[in-house]
């Protein structure tokens, strides 16, 4: 009797801890699956634009870059506003939203090429702009989240009142507050799932 009160001892946790498991599981597929199509939905659009530029191998990127800025969620995916000389989520159309950031892209990379600076550069200027290029192709042509610091930190130095991460000094970006230094790095992070995604959609 002893050897069978044990046992259950020991069997309970493990069952608790499957379930606890079982739970997450779950949990993380209902968030992750309309997240996933929110995004796959545009592909086709993402294809099409980057196409005009002759730049439809990068179609993993800019969702990437989408996935980043809002999940594919709201009426300006991209995030693109701002860089069309508009206010932020001034462009309230998802369609219009993705060809204004597939340009923007397209203008960045076209332009890191012609100053020879790296791929993390340019995904790093969707963020921060063409300006960033030129600091990094005088500064080793390669882009690091040091670089990307230091240049934030000059732009907040030319306009310290409108680069104030909010007044929070507990924001992570905080004292660099011009755009978001580890941006590349975030959309790096996001390529394999977006790529896996991609080959699951195109098999299924």
């Amino acid at each position: 009797m002893k050897v069978i009160r044990k046992s259950s001892k020991n069997i309970i946790p493990l069952l608790l801890l499957f379930l606890l498991l079982g739970s997450a599981l779950i949990y993380n597929m209902k968030i992750k699956k309309p997240s996933e199509e929110q995004l796959i939905k545009y592909e086709p659009l993402i294809s099409s634009e980057l196409k005009k530029y002759h730049l439809n191998e990068y179609t993993p990127i800019l969702l990437a870059i989408m996935d980043q800025e809002s999940r594919g969620i709201g009426n300006d995916p991209m995030q693109s506003s701002e860089s069309a000389g508009l206010q932020r989520n001034e462009i309230n159309n998802p369609e219009d939203s993705i060809k204004q950031g597939v340009y923007h892209f397209s203008e960045m990379y076209k332009y890191g090429i012609k100053r020879r600076v790296n791929l993390d550069t340019i995904i790093q200027s969707y963020n921060m702009g063409p300006g960033y290029i030129d600091f990094v192709a005088n500064h080793g042509f390669k882009h690091s989240e040091e670089l990307a610091k230091s240049y934030s930190e000059l732009q907040v130095q030319k306009f310290p009142t409108k680069y104030t991460c909010g007044n929070n000094l507990g924001n992570f970006r905080y004292p660099y507050c011009f755009g978001d230094f580890s941006y590349a790095l975030k959309v790096n992070v996001r390529l394999p799932s977006i790529k896996k995604i991609l080959h699951n959609y195109s098999v299924s």
